[in-house]
């Protein structure tokens, strides 16, 4: 159902699956073997899904035949030979007959809208990793939005960051109706451990809210615009999975991530040239009015997929130390091992 909440099946099993990940991970230190062994999740919770739905039926056509077979027993093989549509048991009675057609449409409807559904996924899948790829040159591995305004600034591409909030901008609203409508999409991961949706979308959110806050006079509006439908992207997964936030938050409410959090990525700014004209004490006040709006459902839909460890992603389940994007290096015939720039 579009736009709907998660329902109580695919809740419990989105729940136990993921306590049965965390018990297989615990032991693992390094967040790319978690990352690999989490890849399998999603592909199980559709598995287990489609199970749940023909054994749900199964039981609820043998209590319909119940009365007539006089067993539960025998109930069950009629129901399940004509849900799978074998059809080696039937009664010959005539109430039982339409029960058993009704079940054998049931049966092949249920496995092919879920074979339907596939194509559905994947599309929206590639959609989604598609533009999160293309984000590894400009925001480093994993993304952070400091690096991202910092590398742009370094190729010069300053002027271009209106039509790649714009592009952003379009993949937040499609990220929004597709997650929200199939919520299994949460789940799945990048093949790269290092990357995911959600760290990107964080990314770019962070780098817009900076550049914002830096330069008022000189950030596009399609940054303005991107922030909007980022943070509303979030709220609406957010009502979708039951994540609490708040949906208007005043600017000054306060953020979890810390001044000194804050002025690293700054430091990193300065390291790459990157021109700050205000004081950075009136920046970090404007960074918090525009962060307040989706820092706290990033935090939990993080904590909640496991996703990769990274600068301004919050906590893991696992503690694990966030790991900062290298730095670019300018490798020439003069100097092969690169000077850091």
């Amino acid at each position: 159902m579009p736009g709907s909440r998660v329902g109580f099946l695919l809740y419990g099993i989105d729940q136990g699956t993921d306590r049965l990940f965390r018990l297989a991970t615990r032991w693992m230190a390094r967040p790319e073997g978690r990352s690999r062994a989490r890849s399998v999740h999603a592909p199980l919770i559709l598995a287990v899904q489609l199970w749940s739905w023909l054994a749900l039926y199964l039981l609820g056509f043998a209590l319909m035949l119940w009365p007539i077979t006089h067993g539960l027993g025998s109930a069950l093989r009629e129901s399940g030979s004509s849900l799978v549509t074998l059809g080696f048991a039937a009664s010959r009675s005539g109430r039982a007959a339409i029960v058993d057609l009704f079940a054998a449409a049931t049966g092949l409807i249920v496995v092919a809208l879920q074979i339907a559904y596939l194509p559905t996924l994947y599309g929206a899948f590639n959609r989604r990793e598609a533009d999160v790829a293309l984000l590894t040159m400009r925001a480093g591995e994993p993304a952070w939005g400091p690096e991202l305004l910092a590398r742009v600034h370094l190729m010069g591409s300053l002027p271009e960051l209106g039509s790649f909030y714009e592009t952003w901008e379009r993949w937040a609203a499609d990220v929004a109706e597709s997650h929200s409508s199939y919520p299994v999409l949460l789940r799945f991961r990048a093949p790269n451990p290092q990357s995911s949706w959600l760290i990107g979308l964080l990314a770019v959110l962070d780098s817009a809210a900076l550049y914002a806050s830096i330069a008022p006079e000189q950030a596009p509006i399609q940054a303005r615009l991107f922030l909007r439908m980022g943070f509303g992207c979030l709220q609406q997964l957010a009502r979708t999975v039951g994540i609490p936030y708040d949906a208007d938050p005043r600017p000054d409410a306060g953020i979890k991530l810390t001044e000194a959090e804050f002025r690293h990525g700054i430091a990193r700014l300065r390291d790459y040239g990157f021109p700050i004209k205000r004081p950075v004490e009136e920046v970090w006040v404007h960074f918090q009015g525009w962060r307040v709006n989706y820092e706290s459902i990033v935090y939990s839909l993080a904590f909640a997929i496991d996703a990769p460890p990274a600068l301004w992603s919050g906590p893991r389940r696992i503690p694990t130390a966030p790991a900062e994007p290298r730095r670019l290096r300018d490798r020439t015939p003069e100097d092969p091992e690169g000077a850091q720039v």
